[in-house]
C-alpha cells in the first residue's frame, strides 16, 4: 500500500506472497487468446456433431453479455468517480464476470460453427472490417489489461490499479459496444 488512502481501503487478498496469483493471472493472459485462436483455427480439432444447432443463439447471447458488460463498466465508472469503493467492487466484479460468460460462449460458438461472412458492400462493408478489426485486435489486449487491472485492485495496489484501468477502461468499453455493433451489422447474414 502506496498511500494513506490505499490503507482505508484494504485489499480484497489478504497481504503477502502474490506469487501465485501472478502466476494464475499472468498464465490466464497468456492461455486465453491462444485458446480462442486454437479453437477458431483448428476447429474440426475440437468438433462435436450436431452441437452447432444448439449453438445458433449464441450470437444473440453473446451480444446481450456484451451489452451488459458496457453497462456494468459504465456503472463502475460512475461509481469510482463517486468514490464508492464498494459498488465500483460489485459493478466490476459483474463486468468481469460478465467477460468472462461471453469468451465461454463466444469459444463454444466457434469452435463448433462456421463463421458467418459479411454480405454487405460498398462503404458499409468497409466500416464493418475496419470496426471488426479494430474490435478482435483490442479484444486480444483487452484480456491483459482487464487481468493486471484486476490484480493490482485485488492486491491493493490501488496506485497501479488506478493507472492502468485508465487504459483498460476506454479499452474494454471500445470492445464490448463494437461486439454488439459488429453483431448487429453481421445478424442479417447468420443462416
Amino acid at each position: 500500500m502506496n498511500t494513506p488512502t490505499e490503507q482505508l481501503r484494504p485489499p480484497v487478498m489478504a497481504p503477502g506472497n502474490y506469487t501465485r496469483y501472478k502466476i494464475i493471472l499472468g498464465g490466464l493472459g497468456i492461455v486465453v487468446p491462444l485458446l480462442v485462436a486454437v479453437l477458431f483455427y483448428f476447429k474440426g480439432i475440437f468438433k462435436i456433431e450436431g452441437a452447432d444447432t444448439y449453438l445458433r443463439m449464441l450470437p444473440a447471447v453473446n451480444a446481450g453479455l456484451n451489452s451488459l458488460t458496457a453497462l456494468a463498466l459504465l456503472i463502475g465508472f460512475y461509481f469510482v468517480r463517486q468514490k464508492n469503493v464498494l459498488a465500483h467492487r460489485t459493478a466490476m466484479g459483474t463486468a468481469f464476470t460478465l467477460g468472462g460468460l461471453f469468451l465461454l460462449s463466444y469459444v463454444a460458438y466457434h469452435s463448433q460453427v462456421e463463421s458467418t461472412h459479411f454480405g454487405g458492400t460498398g462503404a458499409i462493408r468497409t466500416i464493418y472490417f475496419l470496426l471488426l478489426l479494430t474490435h478482435i485486435s483490442l479484444a486480444v489486449v483487452t484480456v491483459g489489461l482487464v487481468l493486471f487491472t484486476l490484480y493490482f485492485a485485488l492486491t491493493g495496489q490501488y496506485t497501479k490499479h488506478k493507472a492502468i484501468a485508465r487504459w483498460t477502461f476506454p479499452v474494454w468499453l471500445y470492445v464490448s459496444v463494437t461486439g454488439v455493433i459488429v453483431y448487429l451489422m453481421i445478424s442479417p447474414y447468420y443462416t
